[in-house]
């Protein structure tokens, strides 16, 4: 596809076929993924790959309670092949702007100076690379949040303190399916949106 085909094309997959999902195919498309901006070249962010049978059950078993599982209404995005946990380490760019080349040692002092906490802007760029590279392979992909599961995930795949998991994405070959809740709320209009030379214009 091309890229304008890519971006019109994205929407979120929860619905997913039981064809397995190559792992070369998979490790080819997150090192491409990974090329997006970052604040200082930090490349702070990195990858939790779930993509066993066992890794993913775990994983759905620690963010997706028995009880609540019976009336989960996407029962289908629980048979993703593969789970990839988008994560960020706040401290490398604390690291990273306290070298002698950056002109803000503040930043270089702790996580709490930064007034925009640009890993996360980092983080969601590239997840937003994984997304656009799922659409371009026709695979199927949903981005969500783990909430207050963090710490327990953390805690089972043996993620280090200091990282922070930003998203889980789900990824797999599509099946049909149905569109999400939001999925009728309407885009605003450019003109809503766009804001040329002043706020007010």
């Amino acid at each position: 596809m091309d890229l304008n085909a890519v971006m019109r094309g994205r929407n979120m997959v929860r619905t997913f076929s039981d064809q397995p999902l190559a792992t070369d195919d998979l490790t080819d498309l997150l090192d491409l993924a990974r090329r997006g901006p970052s604040a200082g070249n930090t490349q702070a962010t990195s990858f939790l790959v779930l993509d066993t049978p066992d890794s993913v059950a775990a994983y759905w078993d620690i963010t997706l309670a028995a009880e609540r599982r019976a009336t989960f209404r996407w029962q289908s995005l629980l048979t993703a092949p593969a789970l990839v946990v988008v994560a960020t380490d706040p401290s490398a760019y604390v690291s990273r702007y306290a070298e002698t080349d950056k002109s803000h040692p503040r930043l270089g002092q702790s996580a709490s100076e930064w007034d925009v906490p640009y890993w996360w802007v980092d983080a969601g760029a590239v997840a937003q690379n994984i997304l656009l590279q799922c659409t371009d392979r026709r695979l199927g992909a949903c981005l969500f949040g783990l909430f207050q599961h963090e710490p327990a995930v953390k805690e089972r795949f043996s993620v280090p303190d200091q990282v922070r998991l930003v998203a889980t994405i789900a990824i797999g070959h599509p099946a049909p399916d149905e569109p999400g809740r939001s999925a009728g709320r309407s885009r605003p209009a450019l003109s809503a949106v766009l804001h040329r030379n002043s706020w007010n214009n």
